[in-house]
């Protein structure tokens, strides 16, 4: 979307740097006519690679840069001289960012820790120098190997969001409302569909100096996993939450069916989504009574943890924050 900082997808070109070649050279010095074979290798293509920041939140820098291409690198020399490698381009992207074959789909790798490298596209290696091919049967090789040439190719690099917390619920449900409440994100909050266009991200502070990450997804609508809406662009961010905050707001028509249609929809785009710990919040419950609350609560589900809240008075928010700390924190226990 035009105007926005917020980033998730890019294509790009990359190509690494051809080898330098080896080297053909003989030792000729005043009192060494004939000193034999001395040409040396040449240096290794520079590689494009990946490197995960913990600073970055968005592939924004990336948007622009098209086309990335590595040195290539210095052929040898005499007297034994390597040539040096060719300079190798770092590319930073935040934590989460998938690298995939643009003509395939092919997943290669992902980058989920701060500093982690892993090679995009490999330089091609140095040719050997003559001195190598030298033998009791041909003392003075006068040939020497080529370097390798790089590799190249389109790449697709796919940010899904690492957080502790996802918040799963249509638009309108109050996800963003309540990011702002615990955490100091400013998400953009307004009354109609679709006010969050773009993932936001904030810390929920705990007790003790502890928190954890929450993040705000973009509202899912019914055919989301089809493309429908915001659909797959952003259904996938979903995929790297520890857990997921279901978000249904109190004046919904039938808060269980909605609650069913969410959960669908995850299970349609990626059944193992399932398998992640599920809390459903009743939101805007500021607008409900002891005995709405009473009789809403006999038709929620009874196999995850429910609770009613309202981001506005605070209900059930300190509540809804030990619940979420107690869950991520099972295994410690």
């Amino acid at each position: 979307m035009a105007g926005t900082n917020f980033v998730d997808y890019v294509k790009i070109f990359c190509a690494s740097g051809c080898g330098g070649a080896g080297s053909v050279h003989l030792r000729r010095e005043k009192y060494i006519p004939k000193g034999g074979p001395d040409g040396g290798d040449g240096g290794r293509g520079g590689h494009v690679i990946l490197r995960g920041n913990a600073q970055f939140w968005t592939l924004i820098h990336l948007r622009y840069r098209k086309h990335v291409k590595a040195d290539p690198g210095v052929a040898g020399s005499g007297s034994l001289c390597k040539g040096a490698n060719g300079k190798d381009i770092y590319l930073d992207v935040p934590l989460g960012t998938v690298a995939k074959n643009a003509e395939t789909g092919e997943i290669l790798f992902e980058i989920t820790e701060d500093g982690e490298e892993k090679v995009l596209v490999r330089g091609g290696r140095g040719g050997l120098g003559n001195a190598n091919f030298k033998s009791a049967t041909n003392q003075t090789p006068r040939y020497a190997q080529p370097g390798e040439p790089g590799q190249e190719g389109w790449f697709i690099l796919e940010l899904k969001i690492l957080a502790d917390v996802g918040l799963v619920g249509f638009p309108n449900a109050g996800k963003s409302t309540l990011l702002s409440t615990v955490s100091a994100a400013r998400p953009k909050v307004a009354d109609y569909a679709f006010t969050t266009l773009e993932p936001s991200v904030g810390i929920v502070t705990y007790h003790d100096d502890k928190s954890f990450v929450m993040a705000d997804i973009p509202g899912i609508i019914e055919g989301a996993h089809e493309g429908r809406g915001l659909g797959l662009r952003f259904l996938r961010h979903i995929e790297r939450n520890s857990m997921l905050l279901f978000l249904v707001p109190a004046d919904s028509k039938d808060i269980l069916s909605e609650y069913r249609i969410l959960l669908n929809e995850l299970k349609q785009y990626n059944p193992e989504l399932l398998d992640k710990d599920r809390v459903l919040a009743v939101s805007k419950s500021d607008m409900l009574d002891d005995e709405l609350k009473k009789e809403i609560r006999r038709h929620l589900p009874r196999k995850i943890p429910a609770m009613f809240i309202s981001s506005v008075t605070g209900e059930g928010i300190a509540e809804l924050k030990n619940l979420l700390w107690s869950i991520l924190n099972k295994e410690n226990d």
